[in-house]
């Protein structure tokens, strides 16, 4: 019923039964995103996502069963993109693909279209490439992860708050109890690694949100 849905809207779309054949389909290339609910029969949810990222970055929006706060952080903290709760209306899951494949375009094969470069110490991120780096070291980030990060750059010294975080990186407002945010900073600041002071470069500001420090 979901395939026929997103059909309708203009999407191309592939079925797997089961997390094994899921993770294969979805590195054999040629996928843009991948839909993946938590309940399968055989290799879950939450493994199939672990075996996608250990060799891709290909954006996953994950199913959860609706409370299951559990499964909700796991999936957020190996990586995954986004997460609507079940049951959900095909709408919403619609504007949450679109959102994500908005802010992770494919890259241009020549490597063309640089464009801006945004800097904050050694953090460089290239918006239109997709592509962050610190000290000139690539930074394996997923698409939600570049976004926040970009967000946070371009306010560089300045307190940004979660609601904001969540609609210009997510494209969503941020729903109640949501600590998608907070786990994603959490990834970035891994990615990140310590400033120079043993600092992370991101910090929190009780009750108000995260600031990127300024060199």
């Amino acid at each position: 019923m979901l395939a026929a849905y997103l059909q309708g809207e203009g999407f191309e779309t592939e079925t797997a039964a089961d997390g094994e054949q899921g993770a294969a389909r979805a590195l054999a290339g040629g996928i843009d995103l991948v839909v993946l609910d938590v309940m399968m029969p055989g290799v879950d949810g939450i493994e199939t996502l672990r075996r996608i990222r250990a060799a891709s970055r290909l954006p996953v929006l994950m199913l959860t069963a609706r409370g299951d706060d559990i499964d909700r952080i796991v999936g957020l903290e190996l990586g995954a993109d986004d997460y609507v709760p079940k049951p959900c209306t095909p709408r919403e899951l619609v504007a949450r693909i679109r959102a994500i494949l908005r802010r992770g375009q494919p890259l241009d094969a020549d490597g063309a279209g640089v464009g801006e470069v945004i800097r904050n110490g050694p953090i460089e991120l290239w918006p239109t490439r997709r592509r962050a780096y610190r000290d000139g070291a690539t930074l394996e980030l997923t698409g939600t992860e570049f976004g926040l990060l970009e967000v946070l750059v371009r306010h560089a010294g300045q307190v940004v708050d979660r609601q904001t975080l969540s609609s210009q990186a997510l494209g969503r407002p941020l729903a109640r109890f949501d600590r998608s945010i907070d786990v994603h900073v959490s990834s970035i600041r891994t990615k990140l690694g310590p400033r120079q002071d043993g600092d992370p470069w991101i910090q929190t500001v009780r009750g108000k949100g995260y600031q990127l420090v300024t060199p």
